[in-house]
């Protein structure tokens, strides 16, 4: 078996195999969902008979870090089904000068809620000696997402470097979100299962590497004959202005590529100035995607590719009315038509 540049090529079959890191960096401690994210993708890497060992670290910033001195890979969160984009890790990835992400997997999210032994149960009254609960510790996205169940308890929120981190250290009078294996991990009692908002969310996770390694997998997945992929880009146009994203969007729509996501992030420092990023049902070395990259190039924009996987499936679900916020204004059906009301005009403009 040969080596080349971080692939290993089988010569009894001629076919690329994709690279596969020795550790595998996640955000720690133990018991976060990132450390789930992370146990699930060291399965899929196929690392051979060595395997991947999973090392945490305090933050992500120490993960990027780690990958980029060649160390390893990392898995690091991307995008929430209810608090959207993790926009401290999008911001890390435009910014990593050698790294980006070459799978995407996804957990399903809830939260237990958990308190020291010692705690009361509620935090109302002090139950023969037990400490009052009086605050609630997670991770600012795990804060965001049960936010009823703190408000009904009077509790106030304290943010932690993550959701295992918050119940590694919950302190008395503190109540911490987590996945339920947090629980016995770290000696605590249950005081709620299912605490969150919304049932069925699911976060998104990135497993990053070095731009090199990417490359390698990716030349794998090709030989392997997958052909469905994703592709996530960072543009920031030198030239604004009115009609500069309009512009872009239409090129995207003359190549006849199907957008799945577009957002904004200000460059930091730059008042008025933006990067876009795009996520696009592709790869680029596809022809049309290609001609995309090179006519962005050719008209000065900077481009960035922060991500290319082999892509899943994408649910299409309707939005239904009962789905929308309050204060719009949605016509359907049978009662579809002109603006009628006063009430309806103030909306509008």
């Amino acid at each position: 078996m040969s080596t080349v540049k971080g692939n290993t090529i089988d010569n009894t079959s001629g076919q690329t195999k994709p690279p596969a890191p020795h550790n595998l960096f996640f955000l720690g401690p133990l018991g976060s969902f990132t450390h789930q994210a992370a146990a699930s993708a060291a399965q899929t890497l196929g690392a051979g008979e060595q395997g991947v060992d999973l090392v945490a670290r305090e933050n992500v910033l120490s993960i990027i870090r780690d990958v980029e001195a060649g160390l390893g890979w990392g898995v690091i969160a991307w995008e929430n089904s209810v608090e959207g984009y993790v926009v401290p890790n999008l911001d890390a990835v435009i910014d990593a000068g050698d790294l980006a992400g070459l799978r995407r997997l996804s957990v399903d999210i809830a939260f237990d809620a958990f308190v020291r032994p010692g705690d009361a149960g509620a935090s109302e009254t002090d139950h023969g000696g037990q400490t009052p609960l009086h605050q609630i510790t997670a991770h600012p996205h795990g804060l965001a997402q049960c936010t009823k169940f703190a408000r009904a308890r009077g509790l106030t929120p304290v943010p932690a470097s993550s959701n295992a981190a918050a119940c590694r250290d919950v302190k008395p009078g503190q109540v911490a979100l987590g996945p339920a294996l947090c629980g016995e991990l770290y000696g605590l009692k249950t005081l709620e299962r299912n605490v969150q908002d919304f049932s069925g969310a699911n976060t998104d996770f990135l497993v990053v590497a070095p731009r090199d390694d990417v490359r390698a997998a990716l030349q794998a997945y090709r030989h392997q004959e997958i052909v469905d992929f994703e592709t996530i880009i960072a543009v920031v146009p030198l030239s604004t202005g009115p009609g500069v994203i309009a512009k872009l969007l239409d090129s995207v729509r003359d190549e006849g590529l199907n957008m799945t996501s577009l957002m904004s992030r200000p460059i930091k420092g730059h008042a008025g100035t933006y990067s876009f990023i795009i996520t696009l049902d592709a790869a680029p070395w596809q022809t049309n995607f290609n001609r995309l990259l090179h006519r962005m190039v050719a008209e000065g924009d900077w481009i960035k590719t922060l991500a290319v996987y082999p892509r899943g499936e994408h649910p299409n679900p309707p939005v239904d009315t009962w789905m929308l916020p309050q204060g719009g204004i949605c016509r359907k059906r049978a009662d579809a038509g002109e603006i009628k009301t006063k009430e309806e005009r103030e909306l509008l403009w």
